[in-house]
């Protein structure tokens, strides 16, 4: 997969080298240099192509993936020599036992993982498998409202497509052509990896741009145009099949990142060193906007549209820190301000998204201008809260793990702390925030000591119950049938005729 953490090589130093110390207070500190491509070619890098760009990443894949074809044909002649050495070795010898074809397929194995150096291992092995394809195949269908609305917008935007493509006049009609037959080629391609599919995507974009220039000379503005509409046309088309495929792990990635911010909800822009205050309303509403567009990223089905998201997002950022800091926002200031807009955020499929525009978004984009700075801040805001940790927000090992298990979170600001011009609603506010807090850690506190007692009791009548068992299994019950009652003495019974006659008062003389 693209976003791992084994692509996060290039982000490792950032620990060290981007997310330094100011010297007045612990911050993430940026330098526009370091998020561009680390052969020093000039554009932006991504961690998906492991700092690289978009066009040094293709060429080191190409040269990898001819050592990796030159590697195999060397192996496979000089198996081939082997096999054909020990068969001429065995008819020589009498009785002696050939080469079988297992021996050799076990020989050839053993040969290839001995390899080092491979394509696989330099860079990211496919997750195609033969049970994910099936899986595919057997997916349930979406239901027919989603089907009609992805067909309504697929013929709205092909209409669209072909009214831009009459303004080229014939090169419109070569641009479409050559679009219906990438489609028809990808229909038939749907086996293969993500990666082989974003790779023919790629390479398509890059043939057309080359033609519009070179062959039919087209200006340049008018050629980012049309690779919009192109883009646009064809992941529109697409997007069902590539966005956040069966066969890799991106709604595994997707759901842990879900689960860490939520895990992170307690970290405050104090900690970050955000410099945005919530309490000026202009600058509220902007991070209000700011959350809304990170999150209508995932609604958008063209890379493009995700990127404007994206940017939209950040321009909103940079106009709340400029309102904060009554001057232009500087890049320390808007990667923090960045990791708390997600955090606070929490986007759905952030890391699948992330995916597809590094996947099939025209790779111009990510390599300069606005977009391509805004994308790779993204995907280091990302990284920063996967790595996130206590050293990160200044705080004890001990603070940071009770913070993220829930035992406790971090104590609201104090209304002393404000300075005299705040009114008094705000400082009632947070004075109203810190005893919820309080009334929260007792609640929670008191459904813990419950959930305890409850457990005791249950304890202490299954224990009392199975005493009782053993008492009654050991000296059991024995219930004897009920005897007659004996007859009164002066009753007239028959059963009475042998006792002896009532005694009678004797008088005696003085």
């Amino acid at each position: 997969t693209f976003l791992s953490f084994n692509s996060f090589f290039f982000f490792s130093s950032l620990n060290r080298r981007k997310m330094s110390l100011k010297s007045e207070r612990r911050g993430i500190h940026v330098d526009q240099s370091e998020l561009l491509c680390k052969k020093g070619c000039g554009y932006y890098g991504n961690p998906a192509w492991q700092g690289f760009c978009s066009k040094c990443w293709r060429e080191e894949y190409h040269k990898a993936r001819q050592k990796q074809i030159q590697e195999d044909w060397e192996l496979a002649e000089r198996l081939q020599r082997e096999e054909e050495e020990a068969y001429a070795s065995s008819q020589s010898t009498q009785g002696a036992q050939s080469l079988t074809f297992s021996k050799f397929e076990e020989k050839k194995t053993n040969e290839k993982t001995r390899k080092v150096t491979t394509v696989k291992k330099f860079f990211t092995a496919s997750s195609r498998t033969g049970a994910k394809k099936a899986e595919i195949q057997e997916a349930k269908a979406p239901s027919p409202s989603i089907n009609r609305q992805a067909s309504i917008e697929t013929d709205r935007v092909s209409k669209e497509f072909i009214e831009f493509l009459k303004t080229y006049h014939k090169p419109g009609q070569d641009i479409y052509k050559q679009c219906k037959l990438f489609l028809d080629t990808m229909n038939h391609k749907r086996d293969l990896s993500i990666e082989e599919q974003s790779e023919c995507a790629q390479d398509f974009y890059q043939n057309v741009a080359d033609k519009l220039q070179t062959r039919w000379k087209v200006p340049p503005e008018k050629v980012e145009k049309a690779m919009d509409q192109i883009e646009k046309y064809i992941m529109t088309r697409q997007y069902k099949y590539v966005f956040c495929p069966e066969t890799t792990d991106d709604e595994k990635k997707d759901l842990a990142v879900q689960k860490r911010i939520r895990a992170l909800h307690w970290v405050t822009p104090q900690m970050l060193c955000v410099p945005v205050n919530e309490e000026i309303p202009e600058v509220s509403d902007m991070v209000v906007k700011a959350i809304t567009d990170i999150i209508e990223m995932d609604s958008k089905r063209v890379p493009r549209d995700k990127l404007a998201c994206i940017t939209k997002c950040s321009k909103h950022i940079f106009n709340a820190i400029k309102v904060t800091k009554n001057e232009p926002a500087s890049a320390d200031d808007f990667l923090p301000t960045l990791i708390y807009i997600v955090l606070k955020g929490n986007p759905p499929r952030l890391q699948s998204n992330i995916q597809y525009i590094t996947r099939f978004c025209n790779p111009s984009r990510l390599m300069t201008g606005e977009d391509g700075y805004y994308f790779t801040n993204l995907c280091c805001a990302v990284a920063f809260i996967e790595k996130l940790d206590a050293q990160s927000l200044n705080l004890s090992q001990e603070d940071f793990d009770r913070f993220m298990t829930g035992q406790t979170s971090p104590k609201k600001q104090e209304p002393e702390s404000f300075s005299p011009d705040v009114c008094l609603g705000v400082k009632q506010m947070y004075k109203n925030l810190d005893l919820l807090s309080q009334l929260n850690e007792r609640q929670e506190r008191i459904v813990s000591e419950a959930k305890k007692l409850e457990k005791d009791l249950i304890d202490w009548t299954d224990g009392i119950t199975k005493e009782v068992q053993d008492i009654v299994e050991k000296y059991p019950l024995e219930i004897k049938p009920k005897s007659q009652a004996l007859a009164a003495i002066d009753s007239e019974n028959v059963e009475n005729d042998k006792l002896p006659p009532p005694l009678q008062p004797q008088v005696y003389a003085g």
